[in-house]
C-alpha cells in the first residue's frame, strides 16, 4: 500500500470512529401503564375498604404484573382485582363452606374407583398424622383448600393405603386468591422462572397471596388473544385459554354445516378412547367443501389450544364459507356455554355467569381508577 493510500485508509477509519462516537443511542421505549408507586397507590386506595392489608395486596398485584412483563394499566390491574374479588373476596386461602363433607365424599369416590373398602380407608384415616391429630380429625375440622391439600399430601406420603387409592394425585386442583389451577402453576414454573423463593413446593406457593396472584395473573393475562373485550379473557380464565375464540369457531362451523354444535370451546376430544369429538365430526363433513383433506382438518383442530389457530386454513375457510352462506359477519369471540361442575358448587352456574360477574366488577374498578388517576 502506498503512503498516500495508507493515509486515505487511516482517515476513513478515523471518520467512521468519529461518527460512531457521535451516534445518538436509541432511546428506551416509554413504559406503558402506571409507574410502581402510582400503581400501588391506586390499588391500595381501591382496596382499603375491601381487603385487610390493602398495601400488601397492592404490592403483590403490581409485582405479579411487573415480573410477568405486563404493564400496570388500569385494564390489567382491574382484571386481576376483579378475578380476586370474584373468587376469594381478597382472602389468600378462602374458607369453603361444607369442605369437610366434600372431602369425605371425594375420598369415598376415589376408594370406590380403586376397589378399596371404606372400612379399610377409615382405619387408615384413624392413625396419627404429622401434626399430632388423626387424619380423620383433620378432615372433620378442615376449612380451606390449603388445609385439605396438606392433609392429602401427608396421607399420600405417610400411609401406604393413601398412595394406593390416590395414586400420588392430590384431589385439590385449584387454590389461592384467584383459584388458579395448580397444574397450570406447576407447568408455568417449569417454563418461566418463579420470582419468589419456593419454600416447599409450587403447590404450596399457589395457596399464598403472592404466589396465587402471580400464577393467576399469568393464566389470565400472560398470553396473546384476539379479543376486543375483556369479558372473553374472563371466560377463558374459567373455561381454558382460547375457549372464547374456539367457541366462536364452533358457532361458525354450525352455521356452515347446518348442524347443531355445543359451543364449549373444546375442539378435540379428550376421551381416552381417542374417538373423534363432536366438533371434529362436524368439521370433517365440511372438509371437501372447504377444499381440505381429513388430515388437514385434524391438524388444524389440534392447534385449538395454541395462539394462531385463527390463522389456519380450517378457521379462515370455515368463517368465509359460513359468512357467505349467512350473508353476515360472524363474531370472532363467543363466551362458551358451559355448565360449571365441581363438588364445591351447589347451584347451577355457568361460564357465562362467571365471565359476566367478573366483567361487571372490572368495569366498576376501571371507573374507580379513572377518578383516582385524574387527581
Amino acid at each position: 500500500m502506498t503512503s498516500s493510500a495508507f493515509h486515505h485508509a487511516l482517515s476513513a477509519l478515523s471518520l467512521v470512529a468519529l461518527l460512531a462516537g457521535c451516534a445518538v443511542p436509541t432511546p428506551a421505549p416509554k413504559p406503558e401503564g402506571m409507574g410502581p408507586t402510582e400503581a400501588r397507590r391506586v390499588v391500595a386506595t381501591v382496596l382499603k375498604d375491601k381487603a385487610p392489608d390493602a398495601d400488601g395486596w397492592a404490592t403483590d398485584i403490581h409485582a405479579a404484573l411487573a415480573t410477568l412483563g405486563l404493564p400496570s394499566t388500569a385494564q390489567n390491574l382491574c382484571a386481576v382485582m376483579a378475578v380476586i374479588e370474584q373468587e376469594s373476596s381478597y382472602r389468600a386461602d378462602p374458607a369453603v363452606p361444607g369442605l369437610s363433607a366434600i372431602a369425605w365424599k371425594e375420598i369415598e369416590r376415589r376408594a370406590d374407583e380403586a376397589g378399596v373398602p371404606m372400612l379399610a380407608v377409615r382405619a387408615a384415616l384413624a392413625v396419627g398424622s404429622p401434626d399430632g391429630r388423626t387424619y380423620a380429625e383433620r378432615l372433620n375440622a378442615v376449612k380451606t383448600e390449603r388445609q385439605l391439600s396438606e392433609i392429602f399430601e401427608d396421607f399420600i406420603g405417610m400411609v401406604p393405603l393413601g398412595k394406593r387409592f390416590l395414586s400420588d394425585n392430590n384431589p385439590v386442583r385449584t387454590g389461592g386468591p384467584m383459584q388458579v389451577s395448580i397444574a397450570f402453576a406447576q407447568a408455568h414454573a417449569e417454563a418461566q422462572r418463579y420470582p419468589y423463593e419456593v419454600r416447599h413446593s409450587i403447590r404450596h406457593e399457589v395457596f399464598t397471596r403472592r404466589g396465587g396472584i402471580y400464577f393467576g395473573a399469568a393464566h389470565l393475562l400472560g398470553y396473546e388473544a384476539p379479543y376486543d373485550a375483556p369479558i372473553y379473557r374472563f371466560a377463558d380464565f374459567n373455561a381454558g385459554r382460547y375457549a372464547s375464540r374456539n367457541a366462536a369457531f364452533q358457532n361458525a362451523l354450525a352455521v356452515a354445516s347446518g348442524l347443531s354444535l355445543a359451543l364449549d370451546g373444546d375442539l378435540i376430544s379428550r376421551s381416552p378412547q381417542a374417538h373423534a369429538g363432536e366438533t371434529e365430526r362436524v368439521a370433517l363433513t365440511l372438509a371437501s367443501r372447504l377444499k381440505l383433506g381429513e388430515g388437514e382438518v385434524r391438524r388444524d383442530l389440534r392447534k385449538g389450544d395454541e395462539p394462531g389457530f385463527e390463522n389456519t386454513a380450517l378457521y379462515q375457510r370455515t368463517f368465509a364459507y359460513a359468512e357467505e352462506l349467512d350473508a353476515r359477519k360472524l363474531p370472532r369471540a363467543v363466551v362458551p356455554r358451559i355448565d360449571l361442575k365441581s363438588p364445591k358448587i351447589t347451584r347451577k352456574l355457568t361460564t357465562q355467569w362467571f365471565a359476566s360477574r367478573v366483567d361487571e366488577r372490572h368495569g366498576r374498578c376501571i371507573e374507580r381508577l379513572a377518578t383516582l388517576t385524574r387527581r
